[in-house]
């Protein structure tokens, strides 16, 4: 069965023997139209099934009302709720927001972003994909004087809006934190290096073991996709050493789950023989046993953040674009998977 053919403006005007400026007069509620003709406009448009092309109407007023959001993921707790919060400010103030996940796939961020410009978003905030590398397609944003504001993942040679958290002294506050329950042997899961959080992330580490005199064992840094298969492979790894660590700090949760299981499926004790760190404080981390610890990375305040730059661009005569970088302090929340001193 073919497709059926949308109803035009021209097919309302047909009906009625008027002309189609006329009818675009009648649904703009014009007041040189007389309310007989609007009633009658509406009614034939009813029947007919018009649905009103935004896209045309956007190009017409430069203006559409609608502002583009780029993820990695979206079933992730942080992206989720700092979507949900971008959407709640938003709002209120008229727009809708379009939500596009890249599935951490260069290509598919490409797409997304050119899906977004030709539906004439009037802005974007964006996560960039794990993959991303080439800047190509953000300064081709900037460069079409749409606002884009980052989040969470962002380049500095970009040079444009950024919110997230201090991820270098987020590792700091991971490793201090084990150092101080006795451990000594710390590996870390961590990210690949091309990504500018997950670089922070092991300079962060790295750091903190210096501090601390501790020696930086190569065999104990270890880059990945942060997936809970992943984080299984890497623990496996980890645990298949002569000399096992006496803790493991992993950057993302969900490989913080992965890396887990495999220590409860090797009998290893959580954390009497091997302490652990997880990254994002994702709903599960306090409901599997041990609870994770892990990194509270203020995604409610990052997604209403996010939004406001947005709208103090739309109160500006002119965009132009600026480099506010709003950096937060994260929370370490401490628990069982890495408490070796519960009453103290």
């Amino acid at each position: 069965m073919g497709n059926k053919k949308k109803a035009t403006i021209k097919d309302i005007a047909n009906v009625l023997n008027i002309s189609p400026a006329a009818v675009s007069k009648a649904l703009h509620d014009d007041s040189r139209i007389s309310e007989k003709t609007k009633k009658a406009v509406r009614q034939v448009a009813k029947n007919l099934n018009y649905q009103p092309n935004h896209l045309a109407s956007a190009l017409r007023k430069g203006k559409s009302n609608l502002v583009g959001v780029v993820v990695p993921k979206t079933n992730s707790n942080f992206f989720s709720s700092v979507i949900h919060n971008i959407e709640e400010v938003l709002n209120k103030e008229g727009y809708n927001i379009i939500i596009t996940q890249s599935n951490e796939s260069y290509k598919k961020e490409c797409d997304n972003i050119d899906a977004l410009l030709f539906t004439q978003v009037d802005g974007i905030i964006a996560s960039m994909a794990n993959e991303t590398v080439e800047l190509d397609y953000y300064e081709k944003i900037k460069s079409k004087g749409i606002p884009l504001i980052l989040f969470d993942r962002g380049e500095n040679d970009l040079n444009v809006d950024y919110i997230g958290i201090n991820d270098y002294e987020s590792s700091h506050k991971i490793v201090e934190h084990l150092i101080n329950q006795g451990c000594k042997r710390i590996a870390h899961i961590g990210g690949f290096k091309r990504t500018r959080i997950y670089n922070n992330r092991i300079r962060g580490y790295m750091d903190a073991l210096k501090k601390y005199d501790l020696p930086l064992d190569d065999e104990l840094l270890i880059e990945s996709n942060l997936s809970t298969e992943d984080g299984r492979l890497r623990m496996q790894e980890l645990i298949n050493l002569k000399n096992r660590p006496d803790a493991v700090y992993v950057a993302g949760d969900y490989a913080a789950l992965g890396a887990l299981q495999v220590l409860k499926e090797n009998n290893i004790n959580v954390p009497g023989d091997i302490a652990l760190v997880g990254f994002g404080d994702e709903p599960f981390t306090a409901m599997v046993t041990p609870p994770i610890s892990s990194i509270n990375q203020h995604s409610k305040q990052i997604g209403r953040l996010a939004a406001l730059k947005f709208l103090e661009y739309v109160e500006q005569d002119s965009f132009k674009q600026s480099l506010n970088k709003q950096i937060l302090d994260a929370k370490l929340v401490v628990r069982a998977s890495s408490n070796k001193n519960p009453t103290t």
